[in-house]
């Protein structure tokens, strides 16, 4: 029981606190995981320029969009389509990956 408290405390401390948003660690994987997996097609950082000939929309601009949410990228990330790598992403990964493209829209 001691066991499940401890654990619960820490999940609880590691979360942000509501209304501030991901927490920082989060959102660097996040850019780390971007930069990593999907900066070959996709200018991921504010700022960068595209990769040559590729028409893959920036991240800043995919955070900028008005239907860009928390659940449509989740959604998004998760769905195969055509000319992206399907990408098995894990809960955490997804998590990163969701944060640092939300934090690039303040």
């Amino acid at each position: 029981m001691k066991r499940m408290a401890l654990l619960g405390l820490l999940v609880l401390l590691a979360s942000p606190a509501a209304g501030q948003g991901p927490a920082p660690v989060l959102i660097g994987e996040g850019q780390r995981l971007a930069h990593q997996w999907c900066a070959n097609c996709h200018a991921v950082a504010p700022g960068q320029r595209p990769p040559a000939g590729d028409a893959a929309a920036s991240f800043p601009a995919i955070a900028a969009l008005p239907s860009t949410t928390e659940a449509s990228l989740r959604v998004f990330l998760q769905t195969p389509h055509a000319g992206m790598p399907d990408y098995r992403l894990s809960r955490t990964e997804m998590d990163a990956l969701v944060s640092y493209i939300l934090s690039l829209r303040r």
